[in-house]
């Protein structure tokens, strides 16, 4: 995309990550547009599939991520989550503490979104994945290094 079309579509902000990916945030969307091609975009959970899946309460659920055991963003206007993040029909344990690692830095929702979903060049992989795969602590270690 060149610049004068991506100044177009990112009237509200342009971030920037530390591997010079560059995401969008539109104004009609909190969805983050990648600017680049994406590989692959991750399955993602509206409330009534979550209440499904992890048979719950639509309450509950929105407990769960008010407590930040989930992280949603709203794409398209609809509250959505990765399916990253659960295993085993339940939220991954590791993210929750993440999340606030995240928050204490001034990482935003959408920011942390990002962040967690994308590849990390010091950690190989997308955190999330680095995370359901038992490297909590470097994950932390590199969360809080970006502050």
């Amino acid at each position: 995309m060149k610049g004068s079309q991506l100044n177009e579509q990112c009237e509200l902000a342009l971030i920037k990550t530390k591997s010079g990916q560059r995401f969008c945030r539109g104004p009609k969307s909190w969805e983050a547009e990648r600017v680049s091609d994406v590989s692959s975009e991750p399955e993602w959970l509206t409330i009534p599939a979550l209440v499904n899946l992890l048979g719950l309460s639509q309450s509950r659920v929105r407990h769960l991520i008010d407590d930040k055991y989930l992280l949603a963003i709203r794409r398209d206007n609809i509250v959505s989550v990765p399916s990253l993040f659960l295993r085993d029909g339940a939220p991954v344990p590791e993210l929750r503490g993440t999340l606030f690692v995240l928050a204490d830095d001034g990482f935003t929702d959408m920011q942390a979104m990002t962040w967690l979903l994308e590849v990390d060049d010091s950690l190989g992989v997308a955190p999330i994945e680095a995370l359901r795969s038992g490297r909590k602590a470097e994950v932390r270690r590199v969360a809080q290094a970006l502050a």
